[in-house]
């Protein structure tokens, strides 16, 4: 029966092992969402500078009431409104006045991406 004496000077590998992160953990990152692609509908009833936002959508995002936020639609139109936060069971749809929208050729229902405003 030999029992094994640590030496002085040595160290057990597994007591350091133990304190050593694994991998996953030293990459992990929070991941921020800054955009996402919802429908846009028209909405007369609201001011021409505000578009109304549900209220999880702009948690994802970061956006309070009062904000500026973008709308861009196809890559190449973009538009800025001031934020107007509202509860909704539909976090993937966005209302905006459609004078603006329809002048540069957005349909009711179309498809557009919407981030805060830089």
């Amino acid at each position: 029966m030999s029992e094994e004496k640590s030496s002085p000077g040595k160290v057990d590998i597994n007591k350091l092992l133990s304190i050593v992160p694994p991998a996953s953990e030293l990459k992990k990152k929070e991941k921020s969402v800054r955009e996402k692609r919802v429908r846009v509908r028209h909405d007369p009833s609201l001011s021409p500078d505000k578009m109304k936002i549900p209220s999880e959508l702009a948690k994802l995002l970061g956006i309070s009431d009062g904000d500026r936020v973008e709308l861009v639609v196809a890559g190449k139109k973009k538009f800025v409104y001031t934020a107007q936060v509202f509860e909704s069971s539909d976090e993937n749809t966005v209302f905006a006045h459609p004078d603006e929208l329809v002048r540069n050729g957005v349909a009711d229902n179309s498809i557009a991406t919407v981030r805060k405003a830089v």
